[in-house]
């Protein structure tokens, strides 16, 4: 990525941010995040660890361990992006979930992918179900280690992913403008019944 596309990028994912003195009280912060330490070298991480955008994907810092997880994942500027679970193998520098053994992901192109696989392709074509992938969506995601299932501005998607194994986490991957923010409290929408945000394993004892 050139120096001009890493200011561009940044520039995207820092835009709205003020720096004056008139500073909210803001509570304690959620220690779960994006890892910069597990992102790929043409990835930028802002915003606390909540924003994504470059290319390629970054990966949460803490596992899906409990029973029924959740989390969201807001469009916040079009391109080419994929949300989802990957493991600490997949390929960092791949721009599209899915794309490896490793990863499973919803994609901008309606498609949720496995190992360079398409498992299903979102049926935009039932008008009284309509779902078109857009700029400004929220992307709601829950695992209960048996299904994996997505929802888009709080609609249940009619497909479910299973037979995912061993140890995930919340993956995001980026490209061509993509900016995306992982929302791991505080949801837009409620999750799905019995369904809770991501806890650190301590926090499960």
């Amino acid at each position: 990525m050139s120096n001009i596309s890493v200011f561009c990028c940044l520039k995207g994912c820092l835009e709205g941010f003020k720096f004056n003195d008139n500073v909210p009280n803001i509570p304690k912060e959620n220690p779960i995040r994006l890892d910069t330490t597990f992102m790929g070298y043409e990835v930028v991480i802002v915003k606390g660890g909540q924003r994504v955008c470059g290319a390629g994907a970054a990966l949460g810092n803490a596992p899906l361990v409990q029973s029924k997880s959740y989390f969201e994942a807001k469009v916040q500027q079009g391109g080419s992006w994929s949300i989802g679970l990957a493991s600490r193998q997949t390929d960092l520098s791949l721009t599209q979930g899915g794309m490896d053994e490793h990863s499973w992901a919803l994609c901008s192109d309606h498609i949720i992918r496995h190992n360079k696989k398409e498992l299903f392709k979102i049926d935009a074509g039932d008008t009284t179900k309509q779902i078109i992938l857009q700029e400004g969506d929220l992307i709601g995601v829950s695992f209960d280690h048996i299904q994996l299932k997505f929802y888009v501005n709080g609609v249940e998607l009619d497909y479910s992913v299973s037979n995912i194994k061993g140890t995930v986490f919340p993956a995001i991957y980026v490209d061509d403008g993509a900016i995306v923010d992982i929302i791991l409290d505080n949801f837009i929408y409620p999750p799905p019944a019995g369904f809770e945000k991501i806890m650190l394993e301590q926090s499960l004892l």
